[in-house]
């Protein structure tokens, strides 16, 4: 029986003895085996988000003191939204300070946050427990109305699944992300996992893929992007970031101008991952563990063209195995 697994993320209790925090990331007198976030770290975190330290380099100087990358920067953006009074986005500055004031090797961009106003309308995918996508039955196994996240299982069956694989494993190349001032596809550190992109139709196959993710996200197939296949050897990971093309940064209307502005998300499991590779939701504690054949499906903008900043999500590290998965992106137009 497929199974997924969805948990709130608990805090830690364990304590963490430091000397000088203003001095730099605050040091253990000791062996510790799981550091907290306690009353030091807390004025590290706020000092260097005022600053105006990166989101990045912060996070690596508390993953270079023991803290799992998870916690890290799900405690760098709490500190950034309590500090600066907006979200902290992946890869850019906590705020527009000079270069010399910011941390080593940090960037001094300003992101504006996503309006934190949003307001949840429908979604389309269809109510009930079993929806028909064109050729299949799948089952919904998790709602969630805020952000508007969906689990569902069955989506793709074993054969296919396998067969995305092989068609993609001698295919893959470095992943890119969009750089936000130009709109070009840059390689990055924050994403470490290899890809490859079908045409939407390219042949019978894929179109039946294609037609189905369509019908399940109820939204037209046109409007969709490729189908991209992402593989993560162990350690691999995306660090948390949005979907969506922030209307605010110059390089985003490169992509929005071949279709509009990006709608929602299915992100499809190819394989089970022996440990890790969970999907998450850092800013509402969600964690989906995805199973073979399932999806997680977020939406991020609604009908009055509002983004929603609690689709911030990311793909944590592989601890064992690898991971594929199959995304899908739907555009508000038709992409070409």
């Amino acid at each position: 029986m497929m199974q997924y697994f969805v948990s709130r993320r608990a805090g830690r209790q364990e304590r963490l003895t430091v000397i000088d925090p203003r001095a730099g990331p605050p040091k253990s007198t000791g062996r510790i085996l799981m550091p907290v976030v306690d009353a030091a770290w807390e004025d590290w975190l706020a000092t260097n988000a005022k600053r105006g330290c990166t989101v990045d380099s912060m996070i690596d100087s508390m993953v270079g003191a023991g803290f799992d990358s998870l916690s890290a920067s799900a405690a760098v953006r709490r500190a950034v939204s309590a500090t600066l009074g907006h979200p902290a986005t992946a890869g850019g500055a906590t705020q527009t300070q000079a270069q010399a004031q910011a941390g080593p090797g940090s960037e001094a961009r300003l992101v504006k946050a996503a309006p934190t106003d949003y307001q949840y309308d429908a979604p389309p995918v269809a109510s009930g427990n079993l929806i028909r996508a064109y050729d299949r039955d799948v089952k919904v196994l998790m709602r969630s109305e805020r952000p508007q996240v969906i689990v569902f299982g069955d989506v793709l069956s074993p054969e296919e699944c396998a067969e995305l694989i092989e068609r993609s494993r001698h295919r893959l190349k470095r992943s890119t992300t969009v750089n936000p001032e130009t709109g070009q596809e840059d390689v990055i550190r924050n994403r470490t996992s290899e890809g490859i992109f079908f045409q939407r139709g390219e042949d019978a196959f894929i179109e039946r893929i294609d037609q189905r993710i369509a019908s399940l996200m109820n939204w037209p197939v046109e409007n969709g992007e490729g189908l991209q296949i992402l593989h993560y050897n162990t350690s691999g990971e995306y660090r948390p970031h949005f979907d969506y093309f922030p209307p605010d940064q110059p390089g985003s209307a490169v992509h929005t101008a071949r279709g509009g502005q990006r709608v929602a998300t299915l992100v499809v499991y190819l394989n089970d991952v022996e440990a890790g590779g969970e999907t998450i939701f850092p800013e509402v504690g969600l964690s989906v563990a995805g199973r073979q054949g399932g999806a997680v499906y977020f939406r991020y903008l609604n009908g009055l063209r509002q983004l929603d900043p609690l689709t911030l999500h990311g793909g944590a590290p592989v601890l064992a195995g690898d991971k594929w998965i199959m995304t899908k992106w739907m555009r508000e137009g038709p992409y070409s």
